[in-house]
């Protein structure tokens, strides 16, 4: 076969990096110089006091100007408070990413109960994250209530710079959102205009680390009736591994029409340009004898590179008398060039001489188009000691999605092997000569669905909460597969159509205006590939089905949030395969557990975050006899995180001081399920707990000049967070990172 195709994919650098570059500095150069001419014209004019901006704490999007959030749109779709509702909700600030110095949506998310991040380590191709003990990645993710697919191979990860805040709905949620995992789901919030002025510049370095990045924005006209934001960034960085790029180019401009306090319009747009590399592991049976850091992968061939492109906006009319029509929608265009080798089958957990004499090879050039539209009319009425909001929804979503892919290696090519000892690596001609087969993949997916939902408040006290939603999903799949040698060509094409109708319940009692108490019961469904005709019976939906019940604390005269939850999740219809690869739906799993969680912004100086889970999780029916009654792989029984942040004042001289320190435990894990390629005995490999340790330190030079420094893996501790079943390949945790940050503020 031809490289053509393969060697003609885009390049790892943009020559459009250095222009953007170019351009964020001289925004760091006539901003800040817009900012003092602003403030010189106010000084010949007189005193002027600027004024007291207050931030809007108490919307259900933010911003926020603590590390607690009181409402989440997520949880209900309506602008119901955290406090009142039947869910367990966890919401990361923009406040508090900034306190930590987040670079990736897994470090937003760390310091998150019932979550589990880094589950996958190196592997940095996607943004990996467990809720509740079920892999969520692809199908769970959210951008402003509308869902973020990673189809196939191709998927993207997101930029934290453009979010004001993350939100995580725990638990099976598809009666608001749709067909996603049942661990619930994650919903990040972008950033948009606000009705005041406000900007920053800032850099970022540390060791194969320089980024740069502007936010700003404010009212255009008098009146405040448009208002515009600009969010950019441009980063060139590695992933702590030679080779591994972590390169990204982000601008996100938002314009909003605000005619009256009953309309408005905003306008989201977003370019997210990234050249990553993909998965980077060491043979198991080597670990400490040689470099955990050690590269086995090919320079010339490892690209994990996207480009994202979306445009999309939030509607939101009020007619009055308690009627409000909200409408989002979203169109996402979105490229991926996929390039790497990784090593091969090994016959045992001790062999690591399989990569020495080859290696396999995966190219992967995909396209996809998704357009997403949530139309909601609420309506909110009195009847006597009754409060009643009622939901009706309306949504739609379309898929399209194109892939090519190649796989090696021909065994009667020359081998591509490497010693991991003396790595020698081969170039990209050989990996590109040795492919021995393709697939050519086209599908689309598109969905209808309508939902209902009342919450019912009775003497303030009472709150029921009834929600009910039909889904209509077609799947079309097509895929050409071609073997070079010896030749064959197969083709298939299948069509599937699925129908589910999920529910959920809750009650929440106010036992006074602080502490609520609650009960829940919820649902969620995932529809199984469109290629079914290894199903020895009539396919279904994945279904999860959780109880739940809890109580959350938040104190008068303290801004602060405390919350319990217990729960018991169980998701059934897992596909699997036999031996002779006849497909059932017999797998079944469960996740007992709790979480506890507090957030605590004690002073203007103090800032607490603590977390702490406990997963009993179980395989409780599986095709292979040996997983029954085993904990699925990289699920741990325990979880905890502790973050403090203080802020000593400056005196007059000397500007304020915050120190900031964070610990995340993640319990011991095992890294392997008995599989058909490799049956026997269930958890073999098992992973040993972690303590890690975070830490950051920010100056106040000036009222607009911070300079900050923090550090992730404070003590550079070395640890393995998965093993993969197939080759035995070791993926380690991310190490220690430095990086500092200067930041002007106007």
């Amino acid at each position: 076969m031809s490289g053509s195709i393969v060697s003609n994919a885009f390049a790892k650098k943009s020559r459009n990096c250095g222009r953007f570059l170019v351009l964020l500095s001289s925004c760091a150069i006539v901003l800040p110089l817009h900012a003092f001419a602003q403030n010189a014209e106010e000084t010949d004019a007189g005193t002027t006091l600027k004024p007291i901006i207050l931030q809007g704490d108490g919307s259900p999007v933010g911003p926020d100007s603590t590390i607690v959030a009181r409402s989440s749109r997520t949880s209900s779709k309506t602008d119901t408070p955290i406090l009142d509702s039947a869910a367990a909700v966890s919401v990361v600030t923009q406040k508090e990413m900034d306190e930590r110095g987040v670079k990736t949506f897994d470090e937003a998310l760390s310091y998150t109960p019932g979550v589990s991040t880094d589950i996958y380590g190196s592997d940095n191709r996607y943004d990996h994250y467990l809720i509740r003990g079920f892999y969520s990645t692809g199908q769970s993710t959210f951008k402003d209530g509308l869902q973020v697919r990673s189809d196939n191979f191709t998927g993207s990860r997101m930029e934290p710079y453009g979010l004001q805040r993350l939100e995580v709905l725990k638990g099976a949620n598809s009666t608001l959102f749709g067909m996603s995992q049942p661990g619930g789901v994650v919903n990040a919030i972008s950033k948009r205009p606000q009705d005041y002025k406000f900007g920053e510049v800032y850099t970022t370095f540390g060791e194969d680390h320089i980024e740069t990045g502007t936010d700003f924005g404010g009212p255009i006209d008098p009146d405040g009736v448009w208002s515009y934001r600009l969010t950019a960034k441009w980063q060139d960085a590695k992933q702590g591994i030679e080779y591994s790029d972590d390169d990204r180019v982000y601008i996100a401009p938002a314009l909003t029409f605000s005619p009256s306090a009953d309309t408005d319009f905003t306008l989201l747009m977003s370019y997210n340009k990234r050249n990553g590399s993909t998965s980077h592991g060491t043979p198991y049976s080597l670990r400490g004898q040689i470099d955990s850091e050690t590269y086995l992968g090919e320079p010339d061939f490892d690209n994990m590179d996207t480009i994202e492109r979306n445009i999309g906006y939030e509607f939101r009319h009020d007619f009055g008398n308690g009627l409000e029509f909200r409408q989002n929608a979203r169109y996402t265009d979105l490229d991926l060039t996929y390039e790497g080798v990784f090593a091969p089958y090994a016959t045992g957990i001790d062999d690591w001489t399989s990569i020495v004499g080859n290696r396999n090879s995966l190219a992967i050039y995909g396209h996809s188009q998704r357009f997403d539209v949530d139309n909601q009319l609420q309506y909110d009425a009195s009847f006597g000691q009754f409060d009643s909001k009622t939901l009706l929804g309306v949504s739609y979503q379309k898929t399209k999605l194109a892939e090519r892919r190649y796989d090696g290696s021909d065994p009667t090519k020359p081998p591509i092997g490497i010693d991991p000892f003396d790595p020698a690596y081969s170039g990209r001609d050989p990996v590109i000569d040795a492919f021995y087969r393709d697939f050519d993949d086209h599908g689309s997916q598109a969905a209808k669905s309508v939902y209902l939902q009342e919450e019912l408040t009775l003497d303030d006290r009472w709150i029921a909460t009834l929600g009910a939603r039909y889904d209509h999903v077609k799947t079309n799949s097509r895929s050409l597969f071609t073997q070079y040698s010896p030749s064959y060509i197969s083709l298939s094409d299948d069509t599937s159509v699925d129908e589910q109708f999920t529910k959920r319940a809750g009650l929440t009692y106010k036992a006074t205006n602080e502490l609520s108490l609650y009960a829940s019961y919820q649902e969620s469904f995932l529809p199984v590939g469109a290629s079914r005709s290894s199903y020895v019976s009539e396919p279904k939906a994945q279904e999860g089905t959780q109880y739940e019940i809890g109580a959350k604390y938040q104190p008068e005269g303290m801004d602060a949030m405390f919350t319990v939850a217990l729960f018991d999740l169980t998701q059934t219809n897992v596909p699997q395969y036999d031996a002779s690869y006849a497909q059932y739906q017999v797998g079944k799993i469960n996740v007992r557990g709790i979480e506890l969680e507090g957030k605590m912004a004690l002073t203007d100086r103090l800032n607490l975050t603590a977390g702490y889970s406990y997963w009993d999780a179980e395989i409780e029916d599986d095709i292979l006899s040996e997983n029954i009654g085993t904990r699925p792989a990289l699920v741990p029984k325990h979880m905890a995180s502790l973050w403090a942040d203080y802020t000593i004042p400056g005196n007059g001289i000397l500007g304020d001081l915050t120190l900031g320190l964070g610990a995340r435990f993640i319990g011991q894990t095992y890294a392997d399920n008995a599989t058909l390629s490799r049956p026997g005995k269930s958890n073999q490999i098992s992973l040993p707990s972690r303590t890690v340790f975070d830490a950051a330190i920010r100056y106040k030079v000036t009222d607009s000049t911070t300079l900050a420094v923090n550090a992730t893996n404070l003590f550079d501790k070395e640890y393995i967070s998965q093993v993969d079943n197939y080759s035995y390949s070791a993926y380690y945790g991310d190490r220690r990172k430095v990086l500092a940050t200067l930041k002007y503020t106007w």
